[in-house]
């Protein structure tokens, strides 16, 4: 008996929600992370071995985290959000499920980066461009997609992929960018006839199309710049990125503090380690563009500057996603 209590004492059981492990006593942090898996790895197995914190993950694209998020509630699983854009972590604000934090830094992080109570923060960025198959052009003798009017192509025939707007941040951010420039009625028009004429797969994650671009089952994929760049052109597939000469949406990513979660002061010292310096380096391995001014950006990365992007406001974008998905779902029945 006095065994099995000194076992009791020193192992903790987490069974729930996805989460099913065991860990020895000690401090465990539960995560949703809206990084592929590879990716969120990388970043997890980092703190890990820098703070002792040992970390129970579930991977879920941005939307699966959002409906999840809003699921539990009553009984939150997680304490901490981390990743995906910042459009879904506004919306789980706007509907009171996060809890402010101010992540301690040691640099100022600009309005446009942070919720104005800190519900949400954010920790890298990138922009909305298209990937297109080397061996598909130059066999068909066309021009890479250079304008959102270019996905219409004939061409592209049934031969575009990318994910729905309503389980991945990556393609409602490329929604919400149409809507911002056109209005949303032409966006559905618009919409429908490239639903119609070019959508050969949609996918659950925005970072989904890059692959079937690379190995040729698709022509054309729609993702963040950092995603093309890691996941398409760094793993030696036959791509090219390009971005519409109309402009082009970005993606601030998402960190937030789950409301209710189970361990919040772990929460918190994961959201400041996700802003210095070491972690924000990290981001070279993928690409992505880093908020930490000390950190490096990695070679070859297609900063915002570099690219003609709208006046994408995020805030609405995220508040108004139920109702732009819903309108995107009646009109294109998907």
């Amino acid at each position: 008996m006095k065994r099995v209590m000194l076992m009791l004492l020193f192992v903790a059981v987490f069974v729930f929600s996805g989460f099913a492990t065991v860990h020895a006593a000690g401090k465990v942090l539960h995560i949703y992370d809206a990084f592929d898996t590879e990716e969120a790895k990388y970043y997890i197995d980092a703190f890990e071995k820098e703070t002792g914190i040992d970390v129970v993950w579930v991977r879920m694209s941005s939307g699966e985290v959002l409906a999840r998020v809003e699921a539990e509630a009553s009984n939150p699983q997680a304490t901490v959000w981390h990743a995906g854009s910042n459009t879904s972590h506004i919306n789980a604000a706007s509907k009171g499920l996060l809890a402010p934090y101010k992540p301690k830094t040691d640099f100022e992080l600009g309005g446009v980066l942070h919720a104005k109570d800190w519900a949400w923060t954010g920790f890298y960025s990138g922009a909305i461009g298209f990937v297109s198959n080397t061996n598909f052009l130059n066999k068909q003798g066309a021009q890479a997609p250079a304008s959102w009017d270019d996905l219409l192509n004939p061409a592209f025939a049934k031969n575009v992929a990318m994910a729905y707007p309503y389980t991945s941040g990556t393609a409602y951010t490329t929604y919400a960018t149409l809507i911002q420039m056109w209005g949303l009625e032409k966006t559905l028009d618009w919409w429908e006839k490239f639903d119609k004429q070019s959508i050969h797969q949609y996918t659950k994650s925005g970072t989904g199309c890059i692959p079937m671009v690379g190995l040729g089952e698709v022509a054309v994929g729609i993702s963040f710049s950092h995603d093309i760049l890691a996941k398409g052109v760094n793993k030696g597939y036959p791509v090219m990125m390009t971005f519409p000469k109309e402009g082009t949406g970005y993606e601030i990513g998402g960190l937030s503090l789950i409301k209710g979660g189970p361990e919040p002061e772990l929460g918190k010292q994961f959201i400041d380690w996700c802003f210095t310096e070491k972690a924000q380096n990290l981001f070279q391995k993928y690409n992505r563009l880093p908020v930490n001014p000390k950190a490096t950006v990695a070679k070859g990365s297609v900063t915002l500057d570099q690219v003609k992007l709208i006046d994408y406001d995020h805030i609405w974008a995220g508040e108004n996603k139920d109702k732009m998905v819903k309108a995107w779902r009646d009109r294109i029945g998907k």
